[in-house]
């Protein structure tokens, strides 16, 4: 493992554990040339996903990605950092366990819809916006209005 701030390939790993409920390890590093120290995860990879975007094209799939669109989503949100890590590994294994190499982006979109509606409505509706190409004011009317309908069970 290279160190992130001298670059040097020549790190130890000074402590591992599991996280994310046994889906990773996290290792703290130690660089032996400039003493500097890091955090690494590993996970297990089942296979090579790739995506095909609704234009048709292909891309590799960026984990990385995903959790940056989560996180925009969940921006000054009083969401649990574990959940949110929860619900991206989730999907992620969803999507793995598929059995399909190749991943419409569209699949993508509808798990991350999913999670995010159990996990935080403004974060849901923030996603939901820019998923379903939100463009005036009545296209979030339309779809909060479609939130209402039946989800009336008197708590918030």
């Amino acid at each position: 493992m290279r160190c992130p701030f001298c670059t040097s390939e020549d790190t130890q790993v000074k402590d591992s554990r599991s996280a994310e409920d046994g889906a990773s390890v996290r290792r703290r590093r130690e660089c032996s040339a400039c003493g500097g120290r890091f955090t690494t995860f590993e996970r297990v990879q089942l296979r090579e996903l790739t995506v095909i975007k609704s234009a048709g094209k292909k891309a590799p799939f960026d984990r990385d990605k995903l959790a940056r669109s989560v996180l925009i989503a969940t921006r000054k949100r009083n969401v649990d950092p574990d959940r949110i890590e929860q619900m991206i590994s989730g999907i992620v294994r969803r999507l793995e366990a598929m059995g399909e190499a190749e991943i419409e982006s569209k699949t993508i979109g509808e798990l991350v819809m999913e999670g995010l509606a159990h996990l935080d409505d403004v974060a849901y509706v923030r996603y939901a916006s820019v998923y379903k190409d939100f463009r005036e004011a009545k296209d979030f009317e339309k779809f909060l209005g479609g939130l209402d309908d039946g989800d009336d069970d008197g708590q918030e």
